[in-house]
């Protein structure tokens, strides 16, 4: 994309409105544009890393034979009356009339749907496991919205939902999400830790909270430092081998991570006193295990081995899309701006012409940019150095790749870290390669 035809509205002052830094940057960068309270527009910018952290999302859930459906966005309101849930849910549900009058849900949640969806199709214990999910815009009516996407009315989710045979087939489920999301989570580039969660009424402790490192955090954290130098990208799991992914799952668990009202002072002790983190935090995703409680609400149910009809336990599992970018931003930034993570950086680099009336240079910057123009940004404007350089640093591009003619000159062109402002000079024809072969 060539910034001088794009459509990359970017902002020189901080917006009044904005209360926390994920807000202050989104809106500065362009990235969204509040069209009403808690409700944003996302510019190409903003989407572009949606759209990333959706790819990654779908290929770790895909790895685990997850079947991604998309359902819509309005529901019927006597899904919500089966389950027992369209009166409790409360006032953040947006009900509506249609001009038949027939009562309509703007969807928060979307497991009565599901379970309908499921319970039309699937009649023997032979068809489970079924693992489904989406990545679709829910809406919840917030009294109070603040903090730009962090704390929105409508926002974009994946949802996941379970169906198994028993409590112990739900067991081994609940451990291949839960490897899942660690994965995703690695490959977005974030330390995102899971915490025990409240179950509520479910019980048990099959429920966890996955938590972002932020000072802004909604929560007080602690958490073994040990845990973030796991690499669950290269621990051997067999996914389709239950003891393969219980053992996983104790080896995961025996790291002590809790949030404030799950700390446990005694537990907390047992921890080496240098590997003891605390801090606060916020949560982007939940994997929740909540046995037959709509399948028998909503009289769903298959026929088992023996011939009796046997209600399936089920499981939701939530990573918020929308929330993680506000959340990245709050956990990876400086000064100057945002700091993204390479894997869903709105581009991979910018080139920075610094001699637009350079034919050499020029040239450069065109044979550069035609090697990858999805992934390339190239600041082609008639603008100071000054100006360009800051605007790179607050998109936050990992690489900014320099070209002026002094440089040019030699056939180098400087790179610049924007993680570590390491500065470094390579040959033209060395650049991408540096690029992808950078480890840091």
């Amino acid at each position: 994309m060539r910034l001088s035809s794009s459509f990359l509205p970017t902002l020189k002052e901080d917006p009044a409105e904005a209360q926390i830094i994920s807000h202050r940057l989104m809106l500065r960068t362009g990235m969204v544009r509040q069209m009403s309270s808690g409700i944003y527009a996302w510019l190409p910018l903003g989407l572009r890393v949606l759209d990333n952290i959706s790819r990654i999302v779908r290929e770790e859930q895909n790895a685990i034979n997850a079947q991604e459906v998309l359902m819509p966005t309005l529901q019927s309101a006597d899904l919500w009356k089966r389950s027992g849930r369209y009166d409790a849910y409360g006032p953040e549900m947006l009900r509506i009339v249609d001009r038949h009058k027939r009562d309509l849900l703007y969807g928060p949640t979307n497991e009565e749907m599901i379970t309908d969806i499921f319970g039309q199709f699937i009649k023997s214990y032979k068809e489970l496991p079924q693992l489904l999910y989406q990545i679709q815009w829910k809406f919840r009516d917030e009294i109070r919205p603040r903090f730009g996407v962090m704390r929105g009315r409508e926002f974009y989710m994946k949802d996941g939902y379970s169906f198994d045979l028993n409590y112990e087939d739900a067991v081994v489920t609940y451990h291949k999400m839960m490897l899942s999301y660690l994965r995703t989570f690695q490959r977005i580039g974030v330390k995102a830790i899971p915490m025990l969660a409240d179950t509520g009424p479910i019980g048990g402790d099959l429920s966890h909270e996955f938590i972002i490192l932020a000072p802004t955090g909604e929560s007080g954290i602690y958490f073994d430092s040990d845990f973030t130098e796991q690499n669950w990208l290269e621990m051997p799991v067999d996914t389709n081998d239950k003891e393969s992914l219980a053992a996983f799952f104790q080896r995961m668990t025996r790291f002590y991570a809790a949030t404030d009202e799950k700390h446990d002072q005694n537990e907390w002790q047992k921890v080496p006193e240098s590997r003891r983190c605390e801090g606060r935090g916020i949560e982007v995703g939940q994997i929740f295990y909540f046995g037959t409680k709509y399948t028998e609400a909503m009289n769903v149910s298959v026929i088992g081995p023996d011939s009796d009809k046997i209600n399936p336990h089920m499981g939701s599992y939530g990573i918020g899309v929308s929330r993680l970018v506000g959340a990245i931003i709050e956990s990876s930034h400086d000064d100057q701006g945002i700091i993204w993570p390479d894997t869903i950086a709105p581009f991979k680099a910018v080139i920075i012409n610094l001699g637009l009336k350079n034919q050499a240079c020029k040239d450069a910057c065109e044979a550069l940019y035609k090697m990858d123009q999805e992934q390339l940004l190239y600041d082609d404007r008639d603008e100071r150095a000054g100006v360009k350089f800051a605007d790179a640093d607050l998109m936050g591009h990992p690489w900014q790749i320099i070209i002026g003619p002094r440089g040019i000159g030699n056939n180098v062109v400087e790179i610049k870290r924007r993680e570590t402002g390491e500065r470094t000079e390579v040959s033209i024809e060395q650049v991408m390669n540096y690029i992808s072969s950078y480890q840091g």
